[in-house]
């Protein structure tokens, strides 16, 4: 692929998640994060993106909102779950998206915050206004995804590369 590829990057927090004794690490999702995990998938189903890879974090929550949530889509991506989305920084975040495949156009992040806001603000260089109100608005609540829009390689994902193309948040 060339470096003038059009390429997507979705971040999808984890939907809700019980507080327990249980590690952080190990929180399974709330009835109601159970219910947002599946209506964030029939969300992203609708918009009629495609993803060629999936990198979900390895925590229970994460995992568990992935798996609701592709149930919704009418194709499971290629899942990869990684280790290093759990607690990981911008600079972290950006960095695992520059090891991304060139012949990836469509890449899902399914991670935490405030990693997931951070990188959609760090990468929306450019945004519909009413859209980045809206994510200004109300953050980046559980099960909340933004869509980030560039033209290049994943090597040259760094802030302010892309456009912010969507954003939806289930309580929105």
């Amino acid at each position: 692929m060339s470096a003038d590829t059009p390429r997507r990057i979705v971040l999808l927090r984890h939907a809700k998640a019980e507080w327990s004794d249980a590690s952080d690490l190990e929180r399974p999702l709330a009835d109601r994060g159970r219910r947002d995990a599946a209506t964030a998938g029939r969300k992203l189903a609708d918009t009629g993106l495609a993803f060629d890879l999936a990198l979900c974090s390895t925590a229970t929550r994460t995992r568990e909102t992935w798996k609701l949530a592709v149930q919704e889509m009418p194709r499971r991506p290629k899942t990869v779950y990684e280790d290093r989305l759990y607690e990981a920084s911008l600079g972290e975040l950006i960095a695992l998206v520059n090891e991304t495949p060139d012949d990836v156009t469509g890449l899902l992040l399914i991670g935490h915050n405030p990693g997931m806001h951070a990188l959609a603000d760090a990468l929306a260089g450019q945004a519909d206004p009413e859209t980045r109100a809206r994510m200004t608005r109300s953050g980046f609540p559980t099960a909340t995804y933004a869509v980030v829009e560039f033209t290049g390689s994943w090597k040259s994902v760094e802030h302010g590369v892309g456009r912010l193309t969507g954003y939806w948040a289930p309580h929105d």
